[in-house]
């Protein structure tokens, strides 16, 4: 069943469609970018957009954060919206449950298929990203890039791309981000002070950070630790895409309009984002399902702020876990046949 629920999503012209359009977003960013050299300053605009000119292979995180607020939650609501209700105002739904179906069965199938549409989504967007973002701003100066991006102190609430009161505080003008100015020689054994040593620090700090680029706190990232930190932040994406995936196929099983489970979805969505702004919710505001999106931010941090990280995953796999029992005692209770 699972195999025939895959076969239908891939059959289905709108899923390559969506993923298309994700995919594009990026890459009509990044030609803008790479034709004028024009990036956002830091503290505005998307999280790491400001340093992809320094670095291409930092751009999978800019398009995540892209996508994210607005176009990868529609694309998932759409898909989730239309997983039941779909097949209910097509007629085939009652056809199918004719057969020996198992209704639990038949709900988890469409549950998988949706959460491979999610992986598939996320790993198209930073995969087309990187290699856009590679190909059009190069792997960067590692030296240069640790400069673009200023220190992100570690405060609660600071997030990739946010003002002062997010926590983020630029580098001072004479100094390199990431310990490279002098006066942070403790982490640069055998380096020495004075004015004598600033071209030794740049070429120390160039052979510390070849091939790297910089963490939100300015530490120099290998190849490998920023691909570990990439996958990280995609598998986090991906937990809060299925809190948004829950909401539509719960909707799903309740309407037998895929539009009205969809606009549903993301009417909950649009709500939740007000209140997450809205100071007067502050109560609520921790169990809201948009609250910990940007959390995934955190991976890029060193060390990585596991705080909201872990809180975002509990309430995703909250929502999904709530909100599936509810599907599954709606769905297997519905008359459908009639």
């Amino acid at each position: 069943m699972i195999r025939v629920e895959l076969i239908k999503l891939a059959g289905r012209p709108r899923t390559w469609v969506a993923i298309g359009l994700l995919c594009l977003l990026p890459a009509v960013v990044a030609v803008f970018l790479a034709t004028t050299r024009i990036s956002p300053p830091p503290g505005q605009g998307a999280a790491f957009l400001s340093a992809v000119l320094q670095s291409g292979s930092l751009y999978p995180a800019a398009a995540l954060a892209l996508v994210l607020p607005i176009f990868l939650p529609v694309a998932v609501a759409v898909v989730a919206g239309d997983a039941v209700a779909g097949e209910s105002s097509q007629g085939t739904l009652r056809y199918l449950l004719v057969r020996p179906v198992r209704r639990t069965a038949l709900l988890g199938a469409k549950l998988v298929a949706i959460v491979v549409f999610v992986v598939v989504a996320v790993l198209s967007v930073a995969g087309t990203s990187y290699v856009v973002g590679v190909s059009l701003f190069g792997a960067g100066d590692p030296v240069a890039v640790v400069r673009a991006l200023p220190e992100v102190t570690g405060g609660d609430d600071a997030v990739a791309g946010a003002g002062p009161a997010g926590g983020q505080q630029p580098s001072s003008a004479g100094g390199q981000v990431g310990g490279s100015d002098a006066s942070q020689s403790g982490a640069q054994p055998g380096a020495e002070t004075g004015d004598s040593t600033v071209a030794a620090d740049d070429q120390a700090a160039r052979e510390r950070a070849q091939s790297s680029v910089s963490s939100l706190s300015g530490e120099a990232l290998g190849p490998a630790d920023l691909a570990a930190r990439l996958l990280g932040a995609m598998g986090y994406v991906v937990v809060s895409m299925l809190g948004v995936a829950a909401i539509a196929l719960f909707l799903s099983t309740v309407t037998a309009s895929s539009l009205g489970a969809t606009l549903g979805a993301l009417a909950a969505l649009i709500t939740s984002q007000v209140l997450v702004s809205l100071d007067a919710a502050s109560s609520v505001t921790p169990y809201l399902p948009t609250r910990y999106w940007l959390a995934w931010v955190d991976f890029f941090r060193d060390p990585i702020f596991l705080r909201d990280i872990s809180s975002g995953l509990w309430l995703q796999a909250g929502y999904v876990v709530v909100l599936m029992l509810a599907a599954w005692a709606n769905f297997t209770t519905k008359d459908v046949t009639s």
